[in-house]
């Protein structure tokens, strides 16, 4: 008898005549994800997609962990194969589950039968089940409420499988079923949630980051590379792009009101990321702009912003308080390394006393000080690529 992985499918079971398409892309993904683990043979059948082990020796609790990660996957199921009859399950749920039930105190049994050719259906199978392993280990008691323990049994078309219930996995839609996107990585918390929240929903992301040397430092870099490489256990590869800000800043600080730099520099910055976006065929700008948070993510700040975006502008966290995106930053292990106390370049000049409510004629008569085209343009030709991939 042999151990498998079975993936069950998140919204991907709703979907109506275009659902094959996220299948495949789904089961494309989870091949890449487990081609550094090993050998497997993957096939799906009746909303599951089945990881089975070609060859001995694969260590599946990283197989697993790998899954866990990827979106469109909504629980995996760690289970023992056997064959379709009574005997064999009850002979896979001792040697499988064995350790567990001796060290349990309270169990309950769940079955599902969709081969309905097998003699026993899904309440049989429960209660004919449970009684075996009661007759094994007469210390367990039955607790349907609140188990310590589920046993798991599975009648389907290829095979009897046995399991310990589902593991959580990522949920939500396969990376890039939903196109492209780039996401304004600036290395604080809020910015790589909003990554993540938008690759759930099937978005292929890359990163931009931008740079201000010497007011930043390489630690400030290396610590949004680690956030890439976080994030890309979710999304896959992502390529993070670099943009050297400095001279756009100064220009701006050194010709324009202090009031307005900080949405000054959010409307360069907009310029800039639709030029690369561009070249990366992204079709929205992601940011991690919660309503109200700071003195740039008003509704008049925001407003200013956006005119000068030519793309979408996705902002998944503008109805969130802090202390939400704070969960889901350790939820999916960022916040650690998101509050290593590095400079980023949206903290560089930041006026005392920045305008809350900027007007848009303001801001344009502004920008007319600087020649903003010239400095956003060299920006925009001077970004080089760091590349993070899901299997380091």
């Amino acid at each position: 008898m042999k151990e498998i992985l079975l993936a069950k499918y998140g919204e991907i079971a709703l979907k109506g005549l275009n659902r094959s398409s996220f299948e495949a892309t789904l089961m494309k993904t989870i091949r890449r994800r487990m081609e550094p683990i090993g050998n497997f043979k993957i096939y799906k059948a009746q909303s599951t997609i089945y990881i089975e082990p070609e060859e001995e020796g694969v260590d599946m609790d990283r197989a697993c962990d790998q899954l866990r990660h990827v979106f469109g996957i909504a629980a995996i199921n760690r289970a023992r194969v056997c064959e379709k009859s009574f005997e064999a399950l009850c002979a896979a749920a001792v040697d499988y589950l064995g350790d567990r039930l001796s060290r349990a105190k309270t169990f309950k049994v769940e079955s599902k039968r969709s081969d309905k050719s097998f003699p026993l259906n899904s309440m049989e199978l429960s209660r004919e089940l449970g009684g075996y392993i009661l007759s094994k280990y007469p210390h367990l008691k039955v607790e349907i409420e609140n188990p310590e323990l589920k046993v798991c049994a599975e009648v389907r078309d290829f095979a009897a499988y046995i399991h310990a219930g589902k593991i959580e996995a990522a949920g939500g839609m396969p990376t890039g079923t939903s196109g492209r996107a780039a996401v304004m990585l600036s290395g604080g918390i809020d910015s790589p949630v909003a990554a993540y929240m938008m690759a759930k929903r099937g978005l292929d992301l890359c990163g931009i980051h931008f740079q201000s040397p010497p007011y930043t430092s390489e630690r400030a870099l290396d610590k949004v590379e680690r956030l890439a490489g976080i994030l890309s256990r979710y999304s896959g590869n992502f390529a993070l792009l670099v943009v050297p800000f400095t001279e756009t800043q100064v220009a701006i600080r050194d010709n324009c009101p202090s009031e307005l730099f900080t949405v000054l520099m959010r409307r360069s910055m907009m310029r800039i990321a639709n030029r690369l976006c561009e070249q990366e065929h992204c079709g929205a700008i992601i940011t991690g702009e919660s309503l109200a948070q700071v003195a740039s993510q008003t509704l008049a700040a925001i407003r200013c912003t956006d005119q000068a975006a030519a793309l979408p502008v996705l902002r998944p966290l503008i109805g969130m308080d802090k202390t939400e995106i704070i969960e889901i930053s350790r939820k999916i292990g960022c916040f650690e390394t998101s509050i290593e106390p590095y400079e980023d370049c949206c903290t560089v000049f930041t006026p005392k006393h920045p305008k809350t409510k900027p007007r848009l004629e303001e801001v344009l008569e502004a920008e007319s000080r600087v020649d903003l085209q010239s400095l956003e343009e060299a920006a925009a030709a001077g970004y080089t690529v760091r590349m993070k991939h899901f299997f380091d």
